[in-house]
């Protein structure tokens, strides 16, 4: 469960309600210590720092509120915080490439893998099967998140699965 999760009893909600995991970006931006409030309360696991990030001035810089405000964070520093805070998944989002099916932020996506020892997520640009093959290798992303790619009926998630698996990358049947 994402967005309106802006205190701990949110979560509460959300995990007692039988949600798997929740996902934070603003309410942690303002609170860092609810990541760690969370994970020692549902596992760490349970616990994904959302983060949006956009290229400014040869950095990626973090957003809240839904890709609209700037913070001055640093997306690789606020990452690696995420992850020390308890944080179980970094979803990483490209704002830059969100909805444009121009493919995945690859550079991003690398720096924050290199940068967590957890699974990074990558969200924005998804646009054809080269795009998750590219940010499975080049990017080094753990999963990849689609919407349109699918929601249209362009494509299948089989169709997908099997083209990852044809070219050696690991995919759940």
């Amino acid at each position: 469960v994402g967005g309106g999760i802006r205190a701990e009893p949110d979560a509460a909600a959300a995990l007692d309600a039988g949600a798997d995991k929740v996902a934070l970006n603003t309410a942690a931006l303002e609170n860092p210590a609810l990541l760690t409030r969370l994970s020692v309360r549902y596992g760490s696991q349970a616990v994904i720092a959302a983060i949006d990030a956009k290229q400014m001035d040869h950095r990626y810089e973090v957003f809240s509120r839904s890709g609209t405000t700037p913070t001055g964070r640093d997306a690789i520093e606020w990452a690696r915080e995420a992850a020390d805070r308890g944080a179980g998944e970094i979803l990483l989002t490209s704002i830059d490439r969100d909805g444009t099916r121009s493919g995945f932020e690859c550079a991003l996506t690398a720096a924050v893998s290199a940068a967590v020892p957890i699974p990074v997520i990558a969200s924005g640009g998804a646009g054809t099967f080269e795009h998750f093959y590219d940010v499975f290798t080049t990017g080094k992303a753990d999963a990849a998140l689609a919407a349109s790619v699918f929601h249209f009926s362009e494509h299948a998630v089989s169709e997908l699965k099997a083209y990852l698996r044809e070219r050696g990358v690991p995919v759940r049947l």
